[in-house]
């Protein structure tokens, strides 16, 4: 008898924990995780790094903090080194699953500053130092699809970094993160980088969609509105996987792919459930096909591995399905534009929350131990 991870893992989707520490690595629990729940690449977040190097349970940091706070490191130093050891001591357990899967897999993301969100140039050149720091060809940079994202998502890729683009909410945007790999794959080409070294995965969030648009439909208050009710995460992401399947047919993409280039993964992130009333395991297996990423937090990655009911292909035979719940949101009064754009400014607004609070637990760290 196979497991409900290992159904999904068998369907074609590369299961992804959306979480990380020191502790997590040195205790051998991500090993772990490789080995029973079929995990096969992780993602990070400054919200997750938060959550770990301040945890006063964990002690697994005191003696780096110790020592960068003799060097007089600043917050910023010493976040950066301690998150970029992670990730580096991350991929190495990984490197097993990244040589096995042909490059595919055995991925770990690290975000560049919340803070650069809204600057290119920034970006730029935090991802290329991130990129250098943490040397290891299985490393995903994350980027924000901002605005002044979108240029700097093409420079890395031209630059030969592979590229994790994060707080992607709506198709319009979907559609210029896809052209901003396809520029810089064809940037790298022109400068003669091996195309088949560069990968990349575009992180669709699903389940802040529902709780955004759940709570307009209950402020509409009508019965056609509360028939629509959780719907919107799954049809979202569902048409930016027809979007995915399109954008990649095309002539421009194609001869991309000929020149070695690997397709930009689909990846659905925010899939834990935050409603209760809807099933635990509802963004994993409503989103099976062949060639995604889902990446869980733990509880979403047990419940799966615990009662998921995995049936195949859940998102390609859905097509028209969701694009009927769109003319639905849309007849009864939901802005479907303005929520993509709300969910897009809270979740960078989340992110430098996060970050400002590390820094500042950090800092005292850093005084505490000089």
């Amino acid at each position: 008898m196979s497991t409900p991870t290992e159904d999904l893992s068998a369907a074609g989707v590369s299961i992804w924990l959306d979480d990380l520490s020191r502790t997590r690595i040195q205790s051998g629990n991500l090993q772990q995780l490789i080995e029973t729940r079929s995990v096969v690449g992780v993602t990070t977040n400054p919200t997750i790094f938060a959550n770990s190097m301040t945890n006063p349970d964990d002690t697994s940091y005191d003696a780096q903090v110790h020592e960068l706070a003799q060097s007089g490191a600043s917050a910023t130093d010493a976040v950066f080194a301690a998150t970029t050891q992670d990730v580096r001591d991350a991929l190495d357990v990984f490197r097993p699953v990244y040589d096995a899967t042909n490059h595919v897999d055995g991925r770990v993301s690290i975000e560049v500053s919340p803070d650069l969100a809204h600057d290119t140039e920034g970006t730029i050149a935090q991802a290329k130092e991130l990129w250098e720091r943490v040397d290891r060809p299985n490393l995903l940079v994350k980027i924000p699809a901002t605005k002044a994202g979108l240029p700097a998502i093409a420079a890395a890729i031209g630059a030969g970094i592979s590229v994790n683009v994060t707080l992607i909410f709506s198709l319009e945007r979907y559609a210029e993160v896809i052209d901003a790999y396809l520029t810089g794959l064809e940037t790298a080409k022109a400068a003669g980088i091996d195309l088949s070294t560069i990968h990349s995965v575009a992180s669709f969030f699903v389940s802040r969609v529902d709780t955004e648009t759940d709570k307009r439909l209950a402020a509409i208050g009508t019965d056609e509105a509360a028939a629509l009710r959780s719907k919107a995460g799954l049809a979202n992401a569902r048409l930016a996987h027809e979007l995915y399947e399109k954008s990649f047919a095309s002539d421009r993409a194609k001869a991309l792919l000929d020149a070695g280039a690997t397709l930009q993964r689909p990846l659905w992130a925010s899939t834990g459930v935050k409603d209760p009333a809807l099933p635990d395991t509802l963004y994993v297996t409503g989103l099976v096909a062949a060639g995604v990423v889902n990446t869980m937090p733990e509880k979403t990655l047990e419940a799966t591995f615990d009662h998921g009911v995995v049936t195949g292909d859940t998102i390609t035979d859905g097509y028209a399905q969701a694009h009927q719940v769109f003319d639905d949101l849309k007849s009864v009064g939901v802005d479907f534009d303005d929520v993509t754009q709300v969910l897009e400014d809270e979740g960078v607004a989340k992110f430098i929350d996060s970050w400002h609070g590390l820094l500042e637990q950090v800092t005292k760290g850093l005084e505490a131990a000089r």
